[in-house]
């Protein structure tokens, strides 16, 4: 019952940073929301899997908390450079 309530609890915090990027128009503040939505989820992933006693959910959570937000930095650097080379 208490982690079912902590599960509530992470995904009242999810929403959080959404909230606030949807207000705000600046690109930074939206790739930062999105990566901390990923850590979240991934967070959540791992207490579902204990929740359910099921090792590979805890795996996917696992894999997700270590390489999901590489695709989201390789993003940031692209138009880092992008916007470097406008601004040239």
């Amino acid at each position: 019952m208490i982690l079912n309530l902590a599960l509530i609890a992470m995904i009242l915090t999810l929403l959080i940073p959404m909230y606030e990027a949807w207000q705000d128009d600046d690109i930074w503040q939206k790739m930062l929301a999105f990566a901390s939505a990923a850590t979240k989820t991934s967070i959540m992933i791992l207490v579902v899997s204990v929740l359910r006693d099921d090792w590979m959910i805890g795996v996917v959570g696992v894999i997700i908390l270590s390489v999901g937000n590489a695709g989201l930095m390789l993003l940031a650097h692209v138009l880092k450079r992008m916007n470097d080379l406008a601004n040239e």
